[in-house]
């Protein structure tokens, strides 16, 4: 028995209900990742040992897209920052990010997600890949 992975397998869909959507399916991307920010769980701990549980309800974190600096990707991005920054600021975080991974049989689900910063931008004799930083205000992860 045995399972096989594919990255041409993964699907990302970005999302911003006013300026439209992009669905990448690897064409120019290197990956995808996601991180959660905050600690699901903190343990307080007293002077005599006790330990207090707390239970985080926080699902904030991070999404790092690399993707070729020559993509529809990486213009499509560029685009949509340029448009946030001049959008009302009830805008800024209406992005939406899912991502589906058939072999993992998991779709995540970002939401509240905004743009961290502009990615560096090198220019050399070989072109690079270029990482598109985000953050979200929740991030789901359920089976597909």
């Amino acid at each position: 028995m045995y399972n096989t992975y594919s990255f041409s397998d993964v699907s990302a869909v970005i999302i911003h209900p006013s300026f439209g959507q992009y669905i990448a399916t690897g064409a120019g991307l290197g990956s995808i990742t996601t991180d959660m920010t905050t600690d699901r769980t903190i343990h307080d701990i007293a002077a005599d040992g006790n330990v207090m549980v707390t239970k985080v309800r926080a699902r904030n974190g991070t999404i790092s897209i690399a993707i070729q600096q020559t993509s529809s990707l990486h213009q499509w991005l560029t685009k949509l920052y340029n448009y946030l920054e001049s959008a009302s600021t009830d805008q800024w975080a209406g992005i939406i990010v899912s991502i589906r991974t058939p072999a993992m049989a998991e779709l995540e689900t970002c939401t509240g997600v905004s743009f961290t910063k502009l990615p560096s931008s090198p220019r050399q004799q070989q072109g690079q890949n270029l990482t598109w930083s985000l953050i979200a205000a929740d991030i789901q992860r359920n089976p597909a």
